[in-house]
């Protein structure tokens, strides 16, 4: 566990899958965490994020679960009131929670699937990051944290068309444009923000497609012939949590095996 000045980190959708290893690493890194998760089904949706919680202190670290849906802005306020009252500081905001729905022709899709999907993966991050980076500037400007920083978890499919996924794909690619703008705006505050764009890593939602995704690395559509897992997201997440990437506000960086390199 790393040491020095007390540090807290709020990680989306960390109850499962690529957040959960978001929030085991940066609990390696010395962070305090509040482990979220959505409601849908609450007697699992805590029991694994009261696992998740047990497995980060487990580093030596604090942790605390707030079950809160953030497409609901009644919930970002409760998931923001319960980091204050808990911690009274966020150090970085990770915006990891979004679903993918079941594959469905766009010609055949309509607007109650196109509203859930943007209201999950787009709408309310961009909402919540709005309010945490109100916070973190009155935080540094007290003195409360050194520095705020916010990363976007987006995907590969913000920019590889998928029109069984459609609703998915726009969510992403605006989300990326999201975490440019507030790079954009808060760059003069000392904040930086990065996009994290997965490819294929292994989780739940991505483990129904385990099949076609096998054949595709057999076929040589990835430069590195693997699965990805949550703990490469981790990674990157965990040195920019430490400062290493301040420079490269409003940058995306890819965690795909090469799937979206362009090559002969």
């Amino acid at each position: 566990m790393a040491s020095g000045k007390k540090r807290v980190a709020l990680v989306t959708g960390s109850s499962r899958g690529i957040g959960r290893g978001i929030a085991l690493g940066l609990a390696q890194e010395g962070f305090d965490l509040i482990i979220n998760g959505v409601q849908e089904d609450p007697s699992v949706t805590r029991s694994n994020a009261l696992k998740v919680k047990e497995q980060v202190e487990g580093e030596g670290v604090r942790a605390e679960v707030c079950i809160a849906d953030i497409s609901s802005a009644e919930h970002r306020q409760h998931l923001l009131l319960f980091i204050e009252d808990q911690f009274g500081q966020l150090d970085l905001l990770v915006n990891n929670a979004g679903i993918e729905p079941e594959p469905l022709d766009l010609l055949e899709s309509d607007e109650e699937r196109f509203q859930r999907v943007m209201s999950i993966n787009l709408q309310g991050p961009y909402f919540l990051t709005q309010q945490v980076a109100r916070r973190m500037m009155q935080w540094m400007e007290k003195g409360v944290i050194e520095r705020g920083r916010i990363a976007f978890i987006t995907s590969v499919q913000g920019h590889m068309t998928n029109p069984m996924g459609a609703e998915y794909c726009m969510t992403k690619a605006a989300l990326g444009m999201a975490a440019r703008l507030f790079a954009h705006r808060l760059g003069s505050h000392g904040i930086p923000v990065i996009e994290v764009r997965p490819g294929i890593v292994e989780s739940d939602m991505s483990l129904v497609h385990r099949e076609k995704i096998d054949r595709m690395i057999g076929e040589g559509k990835l430069v590195t012939p693997r699965w990805g897992v949550p703990n490469d997201v981790a990674r990157v997440i965990r040195a920019f949590a430490r400062g290493d990437f301040d420079y490269s506000t409003g940058q995306t960086i890819e965690i795909d095996g090469g799937l979206g390199m362009r090559r002969l």
